[in-house]
């Protein structure tokens, strides 16, 4: 049987003893050979390799070593003899003698092996792993660098999100959010929250993939195409200020709104503010005008001014009757289509009162037409002894035209999760959201759908006197 001993520490190199090609006599007899060193036996395998200081036995199930060094121990003082030319057989292995000092290797010494193929298995396995490792890392941070590159990469979507909450009731005299003068106003207690939705993307804001993604995975964030939150081609100071001229818009028809409900006499005046160049309105109706009737009836606000529109039909003409400069001037306007295919005149038009009441709302940073209906009921709030609210906390939402009728909203999901996040027991929605609302009303939370200021008023007050179990929902 024949065994194998592989030298790990390289002392026949390093001494001299032996080169590539050939062999060499060794200087001193401190030079040990350090080769392959051949045995009959297992049993003289092992004491070779306890001959030689840093030898280990190969085992015999071990795969063969590519390159075989050719160069064999001999005991003549050739310490490595080139195969075929003498000392063969197995001579017998003798310790080494103790008085004579070992040299050191030269890999201990800090020198380099002249070749990569010297080097024993171990280290060389070592080199190979080290070198997969430097790989791997260098891989793995290219990956990471790709990767958020690309979670950076604008998307054309936005993400609405519940925002914060605000008490309309909130503060005290010169500190409430509603301030009015012209009138008595009661002290109140309990709560009524506008919410809001905050709103990640949309022009000059562009949403990144990551928040995309991540917007994906949060059950109280939606995702939504710019398309459908923000007019194409609009600039991000256009939104903002289309955003804060509804604010103020709703402000005021929520006081008209109320005062009307309080029984206060409030004229309304609908007023031209631009004209669309492509609609048939284009060099026949102004900037400024103020409509006051279509097809011969009284136009007092601008849901009386839409519903007659909407009579006449598209492709009629509308006889429209304004008041320009002092005096009352007859136009026939062709009534056309919008993109959702209803009649529209072409123009953009807003309320202006003078309601003889002072009323002043100061909430900041805050935007859109969605908090009408809460103004509103504040307004009728301060304005009427006792205490509407019964000092519990309502929660709501939805725009007001001067009439008090409600409209429908955006977002209304997160508003119902900010509102129960903030601790409120009632939601004033929409009647025309209500579609969006069922199935997605928070634990703990009553949902009453409203469709005009009196139905939400009512709601309050019998809600704050621990009745209107009667009361509609969303269901």
């Amino acid at each position: 049987m024949t065994s194998r001993t592989w030298c790990t520490r390289g002392r026949c190199r390093r001494s001299g003893c032996a080169r590539r090609g050939g062999a060499r006599r060794a200087p001193t007899r401190s030079a040990w050979p350090c080769c392959w060193r051949a045995s009959p036996s297992a049993a003289r395998a092992a004491a070779a390799r306890r001959a030689v200081p840093g030898c280990r036995a190969r085992p015999p199930w071990a795969p063969p070593v590519p390159r075989e060094p050719p160069w064999r121990w001999s005991p003549r003082p050739r310490c490595c003899a080139r195969r075929g030319r003498g000392g063969g057989g197995d001579p017998p292995v003798s310790e080494p003698r103790p008085e004579e000092p070992v040299e050191e290797p030269a890999e201990e010494r800090g020198a380099e092996p002249d070749d990569a193929d010297d080097l024993p298995p171990a280290t060389r396995a070592q080199v190979r792993a080290s070198a997969r490792a430097v790989a791997a890392l260098v891989c793995g941070a290219a990956s990471v660098a790709l990767v958020s590159v690309v979670a950076l990469l604008p998307v054309p979507f936005a993400v609405e999100g519940p925002g914060p909450v605000r008490d309309v009731l909130s503060g005290e005299g010169d500190q409430r959010l509603i301030t009015i003068t012209g009138a008595q106003t009661y002290p109140t207690t309990g709560s009524l929250d506008l919410t809001t939705v905050s709103v990640r993307g949309g022009p000059g804001r562009s949403l990144d993939l990551g928040g995309q993604v991540a917007a994906w995975l949060d059950d109280d964030s939606a995702v939504l195409p710019e398309a459908a939150l923000f007019p194409p081609g609009a600039t991000e100071q256009q939104v903002d200020e289309s955003n804060a001229a509804a604010f103020t818009d709703s402000q005021q028809s929520a006081t008209v709104a109320a005062l009307t409900e309080l029984g206060y006499d409030v004229p309304v005046q609908v007023v031209v503010t631009d004209v669309v160049d492509s609609s048939g309105a284009a060099g026949k109706l102004r900037d400024g005008d103020v409509v006051t009737a279509v097809d011969g009836g009284a136009v007092t606000d601008a849901a009386v001014l839409r519903d007659a529109v909407r009579a006449v039909g598209v492709g009629k003409d509308a006889d429209v009757r304004v008041e320009r400069d002092g005096r009352a001037v007859d136009v026939a306007v062709p009534v056309g289509a919008g993109q959702d295919g209803s009649p529209v005149l072409g123009v953009l038009v807003r309320e202006r009162a003078e309601p003889p009441v002072d009323v002043k709302i100061a909430v900041d940073q805050i935007g859109g037409p969605s908090a009408g209906m809460v103004f509103a009921l504040g307004v009728v709030d301060l304005l009427t002894p006792g205490d509407m609210t019964g000092g519990k906390r309502f929660a709501g939402t939805g725009t007001i035209d001067s009439a008090g009728t409600v409209g429908a909203i955006g977002g209304i999901r997160q508003k119902l999760l900010g509102a129960r996040a903030a601790g409120a027991e009632v939601f004033l929605a929409p009647q025309a959201n209500c579609g969006e609302v069922t199935g997605h009303v928070p634990d703990g939370l009553r949902v009453v759908a409203v469709s005009t200021l009196a139905d939400a008023r009512r709601a309050v007050e019998e809600l704050g006197k621990g009745q209107g179990q009667d009361l509609p929902g969303c269901s």
